[in-house]
């Protein structure tokens, strides 16, 4: 039987063998199920999305800004950055809501606070009562947002599991676009429902979720972690292959994930948030991961995410509908541009997405700095592998608390543009551009000597990676092995050539 299945130069995953090539997302009445679940957990990056875009059209009509006494500088950026420091409030208590009661107990949670806020932040009565209630979103977005990429990647068919876990920060863009054209239909009202439409709108995707979370399935990885293995197989072979629990992939999947949980399990009895930092596979994963956080939002992307309208002021833009139509036209742009990275990611491979992307956005900030104009978010392929890539690389025990320090130092940059922007903007105008030129030239020498190329591997293989390919085989190794035992049993289904042999 030899050692058992082997990760090999990661071009061809040691799973591949033993995925049905006639089971589509398109054609099985199960992967088309599971999408669909998959697709309500999606939906928490809209409302993120939604939010940046309303902040960016709420500035441009005239009755928001007349209600709330023309907001600027320090309050406009408080405004703004409110509801990421609600996020921070709410980051200490996420992980442990996420890995205690569970990835569907956690998005509930987080979608019934929003639901909440949102309707707060629509009954507004004042900017105190307006800046409450955005501080409540963050906080409850964080439970969510934590919780929902992860369950999308740890219950995703494996075929599709990188392109749907990118597609989560893609959809950013979808929550932008409705926004956009949201406040663009409404500006003309002539009273305070030209802004209280759109906030209230914000909360649709979590009534959504708060209605249909219970339907969707646990995370097979949290059920094994609680010793719920019945009921972990059962899930994997109900989405993955029909209800056949005696399923190649099924077995596969199953066994690596015990095998991934069980070498972890000496360890996780000692984890706490300095576990993050402890060994030197974790500290290359935190150094990509804390640099990905910020260099998401110091791109030069803060610019038109909440301050699009100063940004047209600065060249002579300054119609409202003009504003607003833009707007609502740059999100479309952005969604094409995202989702076409999203199934790019496991064809080409993340470092190549990286570094393009990287090179993409320096070449055009520059040209569009030199022309004294806005940035028109030309390429930008690197938003929908920020989320997916940072959950991929992490080990089940850690996932949940990195992906936290992740968000957390997103809401720190975030914080930070959202107070800098309108004061540099107001100061020295498009000159502020060059800065982010800059910065943009240490990414690319960032990204080109530190990310790490994880295509075509298991989630169990690329989080092991970090730790050597000793750890990949270890893990690949068990799962297969355990494999041919069942087979040797009592499965009989297993077939000797889908295996490959150490």
């Amino acid at each position: 039987m030899g050692g058992g299945v082997v990760a090999n130069d990661g071009s061809n995953a040691a799973y591949t063998h033993l995925v049905d090539p006639n089971r589509k997302w398109y054609n099985n009445r199960r992967l088309i199920a599971l999408n669909a679940w998959i697709v309500l957990l999606l939906i928490t990056s809209s409302t993120n999305g939604y939010d940046g875009s309303m902040m960016n059209g709420l500035q441009s009509i005239e009755q928001w800004r007349f209600y709330f006494n023309d907001p600027r500088g320090g309050k406009l950026g408080l405004l703004n950055a409110i509801q990421n420091i609600g996020s921070l409030a709410a980051y200490p208590f996420a992980p442990y809501i996420t890995d205690g009661l569970g990835r569907r107990s956690s998005i509930f949670l987080g979608a019934t606070i929003m639901c909440i806020a949102t309707a707060i932040q629509t009954a507004a009565q004042s900017v105190g009562m307006f800046i409450g209630a955005r501080f409540l979103i963050g906080f409850g977005l964080t439970f969510a947002a934590t919780s929902a990429p992860l369950l999308v990647t740890e219950i995703s068919y494996p075929s599709y599991r990188a392109a749907l876990t990118s597609t989560y920060n893609s959809l950013w863009y979808s929550g932008a676009i409705v926004a956009a054209w949201t406040t663009f239909g409404t500006f003309q009202i002539p009273n305070t429902w030209s802004w209280r439409i759109p906030s209230a709108l914000q909360g649709l995707p979590s009534v959504i979720q708060v209605a249909l979370i219970w339907f969707c399935p646990e995370s097979p990885r949290w059920l094994v972690s609680k010793g719920r293995h019945e009921q972990a197989l059962k899930t994997l072979a109900y989405y993955h292959a029909d209800g056949n629990t005696e399923d190649p992939l099924v077995k596969y999947e199953y066994e690596e994930i015990k095998a991934a949980i069980d070498l972890d399990r000496e360890v996780a009895a000692k984890i706490g948030w300095k576990t993050l930092f402890a060994t030197r596979g974790n500290l290359r994963r935190m150094r990509i991961i804390l640099a990905l956080a910020f260099f998401s939002q110091w791109s030069g992307n803060g610019l038109v995410s909440y301050y699009l309208n100063r940004v047209f002021n600065t060249i002579g833009i300054t119609r409202s509908v003009h504003q607003l139509l833009i707007n609502g036209i740059l999100q479309i742009w952005n969604m094409a541009w995202a989702l076409g990275a999203s199934f790019l990611c496991e064809r080409i491979g993340r470092r190549v997405l990286f570094i393009s992307s990287t090179i993409g956005m320096l070449v055009f900030f520059t040209l569009q700095t030199a022309c004294s104009a806005v940035y028109a978010n030309t390429v930008l392929p690197t938003p929908p592998l920020i989320v997916s890539y940072t959950v991929e690389i992490l080990p089940y025990q850690l996932r949940a608390k990195g992906f936290v320090v992740f968000n957390f130092a997103i809401s720190l940059s975030l914080i930070f543009n959202q107070y800098v922007n309108p004061v540099a903007l107001d100061t020295i105008g498009w000159k502020y551009y060059i800065v982010y030129c800059c910065w943009l030239a240490f990414e690319l020498v960032y990204v080109y000597f530190f990310v790490i190329e994880t295509k075509n591997r298991t989630l169990e293989e690329t989080a092991a990676l970090f730790d050597g390919e000793e750890a990949v085989e270890q893990l690949t190794g068990a799962a297969g092995h355990a494999a041919v035992n069942e087979k040797d049993g009592s499965s009989g289904s297993l077939h000797d050539e889908k295996i490959t042999k150490a």
